[in-house]
């Protein structure tokens, strides 16, 4: 006989590892969103990962591995070790480059940021037609590197360049200028300074908005004049920027080529041949590969020796206790007004 009755309901029980750990729920579900997060997020990064590794990462072990072979990149080549190194310290056609490149760089990093912080205070006035200024100064800068050699080989073309036909009206006699040994380099940094001025000048113009009005306004009342709250104020006040530029120019200095290849070719007689040129012609010209590729190490060992002293530098300045203006309240090196 078949009895029917209401069923007896089961007991309710919670899972033992959640009684023991209320919040696991919740962080295996933020886990999970984490993951997923991850996933979405190296989906979008990962072609850019791949073309930074196969266009950066590999050239650069590929090269580093070239500076000790001796390979023209058409033949198998050998391994030669140290040699290639020791070939450019006996090298002059080298030491000649290393020597044009310090030349250019001691010329042309100190001039671009005097002229661009002087021109950036000039224009970090309320004038007239300021804005035009500021844009013609920073108009070179983009104008590319090709473009002003081809224009500057006629300006400075010693036949028919209209700077020997000014010079010719002022009673100068004709100068060879790129064709001369003696000028060339120095006429490759007017057209280099010609175009990275500006670049500084937009610079430091951001950083002089930053410097507070409040700190030039207190030292002028102190009784500082102009050259002192330039010195003890807005200097110091730059020195971030003024690091980066250092840093920014040097290394645009060093690896110059464009403007050394549109106009001299690193001519004459060797005289504007530059590191990274003798990097290009060595590898290109020469098909001699390997030895390009160490002249390329040695360059890059000189950036980043450059980048670490500027650093130190900058760590060094840092601990420096400020010292106070005499005959003011403005302590020099962070523009503290007591």
């Amino acid at each position: 006989m078949r009895t029917t009755g209401q069923r007896t309901p089961r007991p309710l029980t919670l899972d033992p590892d959640r009684a023991r750990d209320p919040d696991r729920a919740a962080r295996v579900a933020r886990r999970r969103r984490a993951r997923g997060e991850t996933a979405t997020a190296w989906a979008f990064v990962g072609p850019a990962v791949l073309v930074i590794i196969g266009l950066g990462v590999v050239p650069l072990l590929w090269s580093l591995l070239l500076s000790f072979r001796a390979d023209d990149l058409v033949t198998p080549g050998r391994w030669v070790g140290l040699d290639n190194y020791h070939a450019l310290s006996k090298d002059p056609a080298f030491r000649t480059a290393v020597k044009n490149t310090l030349v250019y760089t001691g010329g042309y990093v100190p001039l671009s940021l005097a002229a661009g912080l002087a021109l950036a205070l000039a224009l970090n006035r309320r004038i007239r037609l300021v804005g035009l200024y500021r844009t013609l100064v920073f108009i070179p800068f983009v104008v590319s590197a090709t473009a002003q050699g081809v224009l500057f080989s006629f300006i400075f073309d010693p036949d028919f360049g209209v700077a020997n036909a000014l010079l010719h009206h002022i009673g100068i006699s004709p100068q060879g200028f790129l064709d001369d040994p003696g000028q060339a380099l120095f006429v490759l940094l007017l057209i280099s300074l010609w175009s990275g001025i500006g670049f500084c000048v937009i610079v430091y113009l951001a950083a002089l908005q930053d410097v507070p009005a409040e700190l030039v306004e207190s030292a002028r009342l102190d009784g500082a004049d102009r050259s002192q709250v330039l010195r003890h104020v807005t200097l110091p006040s730059l020195t971030p920027v003024t690091v980066f530029l250092v840093l920014w120019q040097f290394i645009t200095a060093l690896q110059v080529f464009d403007l050394v290849y549109v106009t001299t070719k690193g001519g004459p007689l060797g005289a504007t041949t530059v590191i990274v040129y003798f990097v290009w012609e060595q590898a290109f010209q020469n098909f001699t590969a390997g030895y390009g590729a160490a002249a390329a190490y040695v360059l890059a060992v000189g950036l980043i020796a450059a980048a670490v002293v500027l650093r130190l530098h900058r760590r060094h300045r840092g601990r420096v206790e400020p010292t106070a203006l005499p005959g003011s309240g403005v302590e020099h090196g962070k523009g503290v007004i007591r």
